[in-house]
């Protein structure tokens, strides 16, 4: 009897930064627990290579020199695509964290870092890409509608106007979680164990409040006077259907 298997495919991570021994370092810490990694140590070679290889997340540092990390992952989604991204920034910089998350980044990780922290966070968001490639489309996916927007579950798009706007993975998995409590007043650390399995609400919790804006921004009429996405003050935040 034949007992051989297929070996399941290692995740490929690709790692973008112009440390090359950051690179290096990465490179084998990854291969060591389980995974493949690819690197760069230029957006531009990224943006070149990505076409040849899909990787199935992306750690992308937004201090690169030539074109940043941002301008790269701007131009990630503006092009619709949602491979799952995360920014590693400074220690300090808060505002790129934020302008990474309205981009459209799934995490950040602010440098220096501990590998191991690294590794956590690249499995929570495979966890809930689950498990899937980069840009495989959901199975069996459906429509729901959102106020005046369509959010098709298939290919995480909203369709708004004649528009269609890809959803990033923290996005999406943050609008399923309040779509599907619908009515029920859900906390910060809720949302967060809901889209990303952790409670580590000292870097994430504005994270969560940075998603909400950006998605108030795609659904409601007027994103100032939210009436889909509601804010409960003192717990969290609500989704109330159109119809209610």
């Amino acid at each position: 009897m034949n007992t051989n298997r297929p070996a399941e495919r290692c995740p490929l991570v690709f790692v973008v930064d112009d440390d090359t021994e950051l690179l290096a370092m990465l490179d084998q810490y990854l291969t060591r627990h389980g995974m493949e990694a690819m690197t760069a140590a230029s957006a531009d070679e990224a943006l070149r290579r990505l076409p040849r290889r899909r990787p199935d997340l992306m750690v992308l540092d937004l201090m690169l020199p030539g074109t940043d990390g941002l301008t790269a992952l701007r131009r990630l989604r503006a092009d619709g695509d949602d491979l799952p991204v995360i920014v590693l920034t400074g220690r300090d910089e808060d505002i790129d964290r934020i302008l990474g998350l309205e981009m459209g980044a799934d995490d950040y990780l602010g440098k220096p870092f501990n590998p191991r922290e690294l590794l956590a966070r690249i499995q929570a968001v495979l966890r809930r890409r689950g498990g899937l490639p980069g840009g495989t489309p959901v199975v069996d996916g459906e429509r729901i509608a959102i106020g005046g927007a369509l959010l098709d579950s298939a290919s995480r798009t909203l369709i708004r106007g004649g528009v269609t706007q890809a959803l990033s993975t923290a996005d999406f998995a943050l609008l399923q979680a309040l779509i599907g409590h619908a009515g029920r007043p859900l906390t910060r650390e809720r949302l967060i164990e809901l889209t990303r399995g952790s409670a580590d609400a000292d870097c994430t919790e504005r994270a969560i409040d940075v998603r909400v804006l950006r998605l108030r921004r795609l659904i409601e009429d007027n994103p100032q006077l939210p009436r889909l996405i509601q804010t409960v003050r003192g717990i969290g935040y609500v989704y109330v259907p159109a119809s209610v």
